[in-house]
This record gives structure tokens, sequence and C-alpha cells, in this order.
């Protein structure tokens, strides 16, 4: 990695430990991001974005231990299926830890989680030593942008930093599925 880069995740993860809200690129599109914990930076981002707190949030991660204390014990063999298709663009509702916050799961018992084959926002989630808040950089109902110029123009009040960075190649945001049920949730 250079060391201009380094120095640009150390500085998104002051960011992110500060309560900033954090635009990157992942496989597909641009995410908006921030620390999972910190109330008041989901808030923000929500109403940047204006979607509602009921649907919930993904949260990425560099590794599926990063994810842990926010998902309940499952089977291990069940488990197995999400860790087997990780890293990558497949995002998995588990069930959620007692305690996770209500606006990371919205409605829901379930929390959507990823572990992220995209290389920045694997290691921003590394040097923030947490999973990130991963929603595409858009608002609700409108197309995702897939470069750091339109998030910029769109979110610039907004954001308290963009990490640039090419987006990976993948041609639609990540796949959905309920572990438990089966189901797909996006295609």
């Amino acid at each position: 990695m250079r060391v201009e880069s380094t120095w640009r995740l150390r500085e998104a993860a002051r960011c992110f430990h500060s309560g900033g809200l954090i635009a990157y690129p992942t496989e597909a599109v641009y995410g908006l991001g921030c620390d999972p914990l910190d109330a008041q930076a989901v808030y923000r981002l929500l109403a940047l974005k204006q979607r509602p707190v009921e649907k919930g949030l993904i949260l990425i991660a560099a590794d599926y231990q990063q994810l842990a204390p926010f998902v309940a014990p499952i089977d291990e063999d069940r488990l197995q299926t999400a860790l087997d298709s990780w890293p990558g663009p497949n995002t998995w509702l588990l069930p959620a830890a007692d305690g996770v916050p209500r606006w990371l799961t919205g409605n829901h018992d379930t929390l959507a989680v990823r572990v992220t084959a995209h290389p920045l926002a694997a290691a921003l989630s590394r040097v923030c030593e947490s999973p990130l808040v991963s929603t595409s950089a858009n608002e609700a109902g409108q197309p995702p942008f897939r470069g750091a110029l339109g998030v910029r123009l769109r979110f610039r009040a907004g954001l308290d930093l963009v990490v640039s960075g090419a987006v990976g190649g993948d041609g639609a945001p990540s796949r959905i599925r309920d572990l438990l049920t089966g189901s797909v949730i996006r295609p």
C-alpha cells in the first residue's frame, strides 16, 4: 500500500472514531459509512440518505471476527455457508446479538453483514478496528454513485471525508440472503 494511502486510511480512522461520516469504494458502488455504535453518526447518515431507520443497515468488515460481537450464536454448519461466501459481495441476514442497537437492525431481529472483498474497504475496517456501517452512496430511491467526484458533489455538506479509490468490478450492489430461511432479499 502506498504511503499516501496509509496516511489517508489513518485520517479516515480518526474521522470514524470522532463520529464522522465517510464515503469509500466497495465492490460495486461507493458506500457511506460510520461507526456502527455511534448513534449520532448513524442518525446523521440516515438523514443524509433520507433513509428510514426501520429498514436497518449493513455492516461490512475485514473478517468475520469483527462482525461476531454483533451476531447471536448460530449453528456452525449454517454459519459456514456465509463464511464460505466471504470475502465477497454476499450480504447475509444473521440473527442479531442481544443489545445490538435498533438503528442497525431497523424493525428486524436480524442484522445484515458482509466480509468485504474490496481491498480499500477491508483496509479501512482494519485500521478502524471495527466493522463499518455500509450503505450505498445515494439518496433513497436514487442510483448509487460509482465515483468519488459524484459523491463529493452530491454530499459535500454532509460528509466528513471521502476515501478515493476505484470501486470493484461488480455491476450491482451485493446480494442479500437470509441465512436461516435461505430466502433471497436482493438478488
